[in-house]
């Protein structure tokens, strides 16, 4: 299953609207097919498997992050239908669809059809490796992560706005790889106007996964001033960007504070260089903050490691 959730990686912020989803089928001891959601949201990871399989699925025991689907598709048929035609021993799923067109009915037929079926094995992991999906699917919106980049003291640019740049090379390479794991990119409109960020990709090999910009502003303003970014009024119209399961939040200030005072902020990405700036910007404004002991368990650790010289912390958002 690890191996499995490894590979639904490959397509995070790729498949909207559809799950990035991992599959690897095992016979006697040997892996005979892998697959995971390719770019558009088909074929899916257990289609793929089954055909790098063959003749070697009948059963074998076939590990997949989410329940097979169970709903058929103009674009292609139901994974639960494609399981069962293989004539698997075992299905092990990591966790339930939530979509209601399966939710449990993949695994019924699975059992109808005489497959053996378990759930639950690395079911954290898999939320954590689908968090966009689930949260689009059980909030109506995507899965924000917010990326700051600080100096020891907290600030974010000089007095002058000067801000390139603060961390070194490793820790904007890595900037931009969490970039091509989004569908969708957000800077405020005072960020966009001071930098005029690129916000793309600019890893060898991963230029064609720059994910798509948009501008929050309240004055209507295309990012690009063509037609390749959009721009949103408010942050509630998040939840209306098609095909954007995973946002990528780059701030400035204002930008990130309203997103945390909004509570809309599910992973925090923190690079923190080795100066001090002193009076300079800092990295946030108000974020509706009034009693310090409402600080406290909001955020849990989720990475921590060295780029370079600069320190990066990662923090996922705690809700009941």
């Amino acid at each position: 299953m690890a191996a499995a959730l490894a590979l639904s990686e490959r397509g995070r912020g790729r498949t909207a609207p559809n799950p990035n989803v991992g599959c690897v089928i095992v016979r006697d001891g040997i892996v005979v097919g892998r697959g995971w959601t390719q770019p558009g949201g088909r074929p899916h990871a257990e289609a793929m498997a089954l055909a790098e399989a063959g003749a070697q699925a009948p059963g074998a025991t076939i590990f997949v992050t989410l329940e097979p689907c169970a709903h058929r598709s103009a674009r292609g048929p139901a994974c639960a239908d494609l399981l069962i035609g293989a004539r698997p021993a075992r299905v092990i799923a990591a966790i339930e669809d939530p979509d209601p067109r399966t939710a449990g009915e993949g695994f019924a037929r699975l059992r109808a059809a005489g497959i053996a079926v378990e759930t639950g094995l690395l079911a954290d992991e898999a939320r954590r490796a689908m968090a966009g999906f689930l949260m689009r699917r059980a909030h109506g919106r995507p899965f924000v992560t917010l990326k700051l980049a600080t100096s020891l003291d907290g600030r974010i640019a000089l007095a002058d706005g000067s801000s390139r740049w603060i961390t070194g090379d490793a820790a904007r390479a890595h900037v931009h790889l969490e970039r091509s794991r989004h569908e969708a990119i957000l800077v405020g409109r005072g960020t966009w106007e001071a930098d005029a960020p690129r916000l793309d990709v600019r890893l060898p090999g991963l230029e064609g996964r720059s994910p798509r910009r948009i501008l929050l502003s309240s004055r209507h303003h295309s990012p690009s001033g063509g037609d390749d970014g959009e721009c949103i009024g408010g942050m509630d119209a998040i939840s209306t960007l098609s095909g954007v399961d995973h946002l990528f939040v780059e701030g400035g200030a204002e930008t990130a504070a309203s997103f945390l005072r909004a509570d809309l902020v599910d992973r925090l990405l923190l690079y923190r260089a080795p100066i001090l700036i002193g009076a300079g910007k800092a990295a946030l404004g108000d974020i509706g903050l009034t009693h310090l002991a409402d600080a406290h368990g909001r955020w849990r650790m989720e990475d921590a490691r060295m780029l370079g010289s600069d320190r990066f912390e990662a923090y996922l958002r705690q809700r009941n």
